[in-house]
């Protein structure tokens, strides 16, 4: 699986996990370069706290365009150290 925004491979792994039709790529499969941190920060009943990067390609900034949970509840253990995507970024194969 990819991720791609403004025309750049944000992420990519054979390794992805699905939950709520989200893909979870692999922290090491994302390219760092384009990350930065956020202050957002939002609360899944059944996941925890989420934490949010923001996107930067090319001088084009998406805020708040990845999120994470550092430190997920048990239900969602599967998605510790895993990065998901949305607003605009492409998830395809």
């Amino acid at each position: 699986m990819k991720a791609i925004w403004n025309g750049q491979t944000i992420a990519e792994s054979n390794d992805t996990v699905v939950v709520e039709n989200n893909h979870y790529f692999p922290k090491e499969s994302v390219k760092p370069e384009y990350l930065s941190d956020s202050q957002t920060h939002t609360t899944c009943p059944w996941k925890g706290l989420a934490s949010y990067y923001s996107l930067t390609v090319d001088g084009k900034t998406n805020t708040d365009a990845a999120w994470y949970y550092p430190d997920p509840k048990s239900a969602a253990s599967q998605i510790k150290d895993r990065v998901a995507f949305w607003k605009g970024v492409t998830i395809t194969e």
